[in-house]
């Protein structure tokens, strides 16, 4: 799922985040564009559900193994979970928010295994054009707040899966991609 990148916002501030999701996820604001033509041309920006999992005050970490999607982010820390939205989801595009939705659903459940009643809501945008990574992609953070931790693997690129307090998640913040250093950085914000 990509949109025209018409402008470069370090990130949205809350009050503004409904009308950014309002403006691009849209009907006729979104479009599907082959992912490789996509990751070179930052005319485009991807968008990419990046989910936090969180359980009471610890978020869910791991390591991004040889087998990441993304190979420009292997061997780094993340606390998000999600990733692009595919052909299977082409029936979505140019659909709104509730279709948008039905993408991310998916595309976590193919990460992850969640065994346990959550609530997920959007708490930010990522827009990060410092690195190549970032120049091509944009965030929407959602923070998935479980009622128990209990979280397994499903996908062979996640590696070392556990819950993590923010003091123990700062300890690990120079490890990790930008979008979880981002996040880390106004986690308390985000998990209210």
């Amino acid at each position: 799922m990509s949109c025209r990148a018409k402008s470069r916002h370090p990130a949205a501030k809350p009050l503004a985040l409904q009308r950014y999701l309002d403006a691009f996820l849209s009907r006729g604001n979104n479009f599907f564009l082959p992912r490789p033509e996509a990751e070179m041309n930052p005319a485009y920006k991807q968008i990419i559900p990046y989910a936090l999992i969180a359980f009471q005050n610890k978020v869910a970490y791991y390591v991004r193994g040889k087998k990441a999607g993304e190979q420009r982010l292997v061997a780094k820390g993340s606390i998000g979970i999600g990733g692009h939205m595919n052909e299977t989801d082409e029936s979505l595009f140019a659909m709104d928010e509730q279709a948008y939705r039905a993408g991310v659903e998916r595309e976590v459940n193919e990460e992850i295994k969640i065994d346990a009643p959550f609530e997920d809501r959007i708490v930010a945008l990522l827009n990060d054009d410092t690195t190549e990574v970032g120049s091509v992609h944009l965030g929407v953070v959602h923070v998935f707040k479980l009622a128990e931790p209990k979280v397994e693997k499903r996908e062979a690129m996640i590696t070392g899966l556990t819950f993590l307090a923010e003091d123990e998640l700062f300890a690990r913040r120079e490890t990790m991609e930008t979008w979880s250093q981002l996040c880390l950085d106004s986690l308390d914000r985000l998990l209210l």
